[in-house]
């Protein structure tokens, strides 16, 4: 007889008896409800297995416990029996098999040496110049942050560093940010170290593109600007010089 059939046989004795009290039989079902997590976290238990019959609940099993406990009246006189022991034992069973499929699904879906997305940031606000890194999208969990200076490793005190957090997807996800002096933003990198990553990961803030358009077309306006003037004083020169010449203050002289 299989682990899942003992159970079932110690709920048709526990029918057999109702019926036997002068009750009319009925049809009854019985539903175990299993749930797990990759880790501990959030207050979920890595596994966890509920039973039902019909829509009562008459036993709880968690991984931390590794025991079978009673939820209903009806079996508390029961909860030590040999037919619950093997109860105990079937959901010790599934909590064992649960964890190894998961990591083997895992393991397929290469949710294993997933590396991280890492960016830099620029923002400015209150006339102070932050940079910030980020390191999106990357599993386990485990992963070092630190920013370098001129390619020396700088003083940790000196960022602000976020928990890392949960993406929602199976994923992970944390940022760093550093106070930088305003124009000195290239001389900062993050370098980011993770299982996923042969070697250590740098990257350094790269002005954006509309940005770096602005900036020319201001520089190229005022490039204009000043030799619109430029010109415009030049012609007022001469002006001024062929003026003086045709009265005959003085002979304007050109060398070649």
């Amino acid at each position: 007889m299989g682990p899942r059939a003992r159970p079932a046989l110690f709920f048709l004795i526990l029918l057999r008896t109702v019926a036997a009290q002068g009750r009319p039989p009925r049809s009854h079902s019985l539903r175990y409800l299993f749930m797990g997590a990759s880790e501990r976290d959030h207050g979920l238990p890595l596994f966890e297995a509920l039973g039902y019959v019909d829509d009562e609940l008459f036993v709880a099993y968690n991984h931390e416990s590794r025991r079978a406990e009673s939820r209903a009246q009806w079996v508390l006189g029961e909860a030590h029996s040999q037919l619950w022991l093997q109860l105990s034992q079937s959901l010790k069973g599934w909590d064992h098999m649960f964890i190894v499929d998961f990591w083997t699904i895992m393991d397929n879906h290469n949710h294993s040496k997933v590396p991280p997305l890492v960016k830099v940031t620029h923002h400015v606000a209150s006339a102070v110049t932050t940079l910030r890194c980020q390191a999106l999208n990357f599993y386990p969990q485990n992963i070092t942050m630190r920013w370098l200076k001129d390619r020396k490793p700088m003083d940790v005190k000196d960022a602000e560093s976020k928990d890392v957090l949960p993406s929602g997807d199976g994923t992970y996800q944390s940022w760093e940010a550093l106070a930088v002096p305003p124009g000195e933003e290239q001389r900062y990198t993050c370098q980011v170290e993770h299982p996923g990553l042969d070697q250590p990961l740098t990257a350094t803030w790269e002005p954006s593109l509309s940005n770096t358009l602005v900036t020319g077309v201001i520089s190229g306006i005022a490039v204009c600007v000043i030799i619109f003037f430029i010109g415009i004083l030049f012609r007022i020169l001469r002006k001024r010089q062929a003026s003086r010449g045709a009265m005959g203050d003085y002979v304007l002289g050109e060398c070649e």
